[in-house]
C-alpha cells in the first residue's frame, strides 16, 4: 500500500510538471510606444513580475522567468517612475492571460483560446515623471443592473469628472455591474470618458455565478479588465488589488464569503518582499475586512493579511460593498500588531442606494445611502507615504460635507425631545463636531449611533404620500457611524434662529454648514 501511495504521488508530480510551462520575457522601456520590444529598447532591472502567486524580479537585462499553468495570468507590477500603456478605453495593459484552450464554458464569454505560450512574454512600460504628491479618484459600486442605470451612472457621476486635471488614475472598488456581465462594455465606455488610466476591482456582482470553483469566477471579468489580483507602484505608494470574494462559500457551497484563497495570500506575501518598508501599502478590495453584523469575512485570512502587513508602518485599505460610508480601525485586539492601527475606508458608492429615491433636476435618482451619506466618490491625496481623503457628493459643491437636521418650528419656552443632528459624511467617532445658535459660543455635539432623521424623513415620505412619487422608494434606514446630536434650544426669543455646525476631520480640516429653525 505504501509503495502504491508513493507511485501515485510521483504520478501527480509528473502530471503537474507536464502541465507547467516556463514563461520568460522582458520588462522594457517602450521608448517609441509601439507596444513591441525593439532591439534598441533596453530592459529594466529589478522590476517585479508575477503569475498570480509567485513574484520574481527582472535581472540586469530586464529579463524574468516564471512557471505558468493554464488559468494563470502573467503580469508586471508597475515600477515607480514609469507608466503603463493603456488601450483605447484607458484600461492599463500590464498582463498576459494564459488560457491555451480558452476559459471554461459559462453564460458570459470569458477569454478566447490563447494557444501556445509565446516564446517571449514581454511587458512594456513608459518612462514618465512621477510626483510623490498626487491624487487618485475612487469610485465605489457603480453597480448598474440595466442600460438605464448605466446612463444614470454616466450622467449623475461620470459627467462631473470628465477631463479632470491633476488626477493620476481612477479606481473602481468592485460591483462594476449588477450580475449582467454584458454591461461591462457600457460601464467601460462610461469610465473611459474621464480620460485617465482606470483600474478596477472585482465585486460579488461581477462574477461568473455558474463557475464550479472560485478561481474560475473571474473569467469574464478578466477578459475585460485583466487579472483580479495585481499590484502597481506610484511614487512611495504600493497598491495591491485583490478579489476577496470566496464563491461558492466554502462553508456550505451557497452564496459567497469574504476572504482569500491560498494563492492570493501567497501573492501578497511574495509581492511585499520587494516593497520598501517605508512605503505606504494600499490594499483595494470589495468586501470590507469587517462588517457590523454577521460573519462576512474569514478571520484566518484577515489575520494572515495583517501579519503580511506587519513590517509596514503605513497602511490603508479601501473597500465598498456596503452602500454606506464609514471609517474602520484595526488595532492589536483585531490582530493588527502595530501601535498605529490599520485604517480601512469603506467608501460611499456612486450608485448610492442602488439608484433609488426621487429624481433630481438631471432626471437621475438622488439615491442617498441608508446611513444618510449622499452618493458620491472620493479623492485620495497622497504625499510621500502619507494620505488625506476627501469625499465629493455628486451634484453638490466640494464644501458640502455635512447635512444638518433640525425642526422647522418649535414651541418657545417649552422643553422638547427634538434635537439638532449633524451627519458628517467623512466623520468617525472621536471627531470634534460643534454647533452654535445665533453666533453664541461653540458647544460640542454628542456622537450617536442612530438613524439619520433627514434620511428617515425622505424615505417615509414614500409611505405617507397620497400620490405615487416618481422614482423608486429608497431602502429602510440603518444606524449611521457619523452622526452627532445636540438638544434644541427652545428658551430663546420668538423668531428665527440660525444654527451653525463645524466639524473637524481626522486630517485637521474643518467643514461647516448651517440651517435655521423658528420658535413660536
Amino acid at each position: 500500500m505504501k509503495n502504491f501511495k508513493v507511485a501515485l504521488f510521483g504520478c501527480m508530480i509528473s502530471l503537474s510538471v507536464f502541465a507547467q510551462e516556463q514563461a520568460s520575457g522582458f520588462v522594457y522601456e517602450d521608448a517609441n510606444a509601439n507596444g513591441k520590444k525593439d532591439r534598441s529598447e533596453k530592459g529594466i532591472p529589478n522590476v517585479s513580475v508575477t503569475n498570480g502567486e509567485l513574484v520574481v524580479r527582472t535581472d540586469a537585462s530586464g529579463k524574468y522567468k516564471l512557471p505558468v499553468v493554464d488559468g494563470q495570468t502573467l503580469a508586471v507590477i508597475k515600477p515607480a517612475g514609469y507608466s503603463l500603456p493603456v488601450d483605447e478605453n484607458n484600461l492599463p495593459q500590464f498582463y498576459y492571460s494564459y488560457r491555451p484552450k480558452g476559459s471554461v464554458k459559462s453564460e458570459f464569454a470569458g477569454i478566447a483560446p490563447t494557444g501556445k505560450l509565446p516564446r517571449s512574454v514581454d511587458f512594456a512600460v513608459l518612462p514618465t515623471t512621477e510626483k510623490e504628491r498626487f491624487t487618485a479618484l475612487i469610485f465605489g459600486d457603480p453597480q448598474p443592473y440595466t442600460e438605464e442605470e448605466v446612463a444614470f451612472f454616466a450622467k449623475g457621476v461620470v459627467s462631473e469628472v470628465v477631463g479632470i486635471k491633476d488626477v493620476e488614475f481612477g479606481l473602481s472598488l468592485g460591483d462594476l455591474v449588477g450580475n449582467d456581465l454584458d454591461l461591462f462594455n457600457p460601464y467601460i465606455a462610461a469610465t473611459q470618458q474621464v480620460g485617465i488610466p482606470w483600474f478596477n476591482v472585482m465585486g460579488n456582482h461581477d462574477m461568473n455565478f455558474d463557475a464550479a470553483t472560485d478561481s474560475d469566477t473571474d473569467e469574464t471579468y478578466e477578459a475585460h479588465f485583466g487579472p483580479a489580483n495585481y499590484a502597481f507602484n506610484y511614487g512611495k505608494i504600493h497598491v495591491i488589488v485583490l478579489d476577496d470574494i470566496l464563491y461558492p462559500d466554502p462553508r456550505d457551497g451557497k452564496s459567497y464569503w469574504g476572504g482569500f484563497r491560498e494563492d492570493q495570500l501567497l501573492f501578497v506575501e511574495n509581492d511585499l518582499k520587494f516593497v520598501p518598508k517605508d512605503h505606504l501599502v494600499v490594499l483595494a478590495f470589495h468586501i470590507p475586512l469587517s462588517e457590523p453584523e454577521g460573519d462576512p469575512f474569514r478571520d484566518a485570512d484577515r489575520e494572515r493579511l495583517f501579519k503580511a502587513l506587519q513590517p509596514f508602518e503605513n497602511t490603508l485599505s479601501l473597500s465598498a460593498h456596503t452602500h454606506i460610508q464609514r471609517q474602520d480601525y484595526f488595532g492589536k485586539e483585531s490582530g493588527f500588531m502595530r501601535d498605529k492601527p490599520h485604517h480601512e475606508y469603506n467608501v460611499g458608492t456612486t450608485s448610492g442606494d442602488w439608484y433609488s429615491g426621487k429624481l433630481n433636476e438631471q432626471g437621475v435618482p438622488v439615491s442617498t445611502m441608508r446611513d444618510g451619506t449622499p452618493k458620491g466618490y472620493a479623492f485620495i491625496h497622497f504625499d510621500g507615504n502619507q494620505y488625506k481623503i476627501d469625499y465629493k457628493v455628486a451634484g453638490k459643491t466640494e464644501d458640502y460635507q455635512l447635512e444638518i437636521f433640525a425642526p422647522k418650528v418649535a414651541a418657545q419656552g417649552r422643553n422638547t425631545k427634538a434635537g439638532i443632528y449633524a451627519n458628517f459624511f467623512m466623520g468617525r467617532e472621536g471627531d470634534v463636531v460643534e454647533y452654535r445658535v445665533d453666533d453664541t459660543e461653540w458647544k460640542k455635539m454628542h456622537y450617536v449611533e442612530e438613524q439619520d432623521p433627514a434620511y428617515e424623513f425622505s424615505v417615509y415620505e414614500w409611505d405617507t404620500s397620497e400620490e405615487l412619487l416618481e422614482g423608486r422608494r429608497s431602502s429602510n434606514p440603518v444606524p449611521s457611524k457619523h452622526l452627532w446630536r445636540a438638544a434644541l434650544p427652545a428658551k430663546l426669543p420668538v423668531g428665527t434662529h440660525k444654527v451653525e455646525v463645524r466639524a473637524t476631520d481626522q486630517y485637521g480640516k474643518t467643514h461647516t454648514g448651517e440651517t435655521a429653525y423658528r420658535l413660536e
